[in-house]
């Protein structure tokens, strides 16, 4: 399976972060130990959200879709209604 995630930071709970991968835990290790420098500067993070995809492609390309404007407005209305 491939996993399309959005991160929460846990001490600043309105950074989000958003990735993809086919391993979920070893990824979230990753970011809180300072693999990733994307988000190094906000750690530690919380999985927030996931979606299960067979393919890898349709998870990158809902990756993408997140990043992008109607993305964003997509995840802040189902995944973070109270921001």
């Amino acid at each position: 399976m491939h996993y399309t995630y959005i991160l929460e930071s846990i001490g600043r709970p309105n950074k989000h972060y958003i990735g993809h991968s086919s391993d979920l835990k070893a990824r979230l290790i990753a970011h809180n130990t300072g693999k990733c420098r994307y988000t190094t500067a906000h750690r530690p993070w919380r999985l927030k959200a996931y979606l299960a995809f067979d393919s890898l492609p349709i998870a990158r390309n809902f990756e993408k879709y997140l990043k992008s404007g109607s993305g964003h407005a997509f995840a802040q209305r189902h995944f973070f209604p109270d921001e």
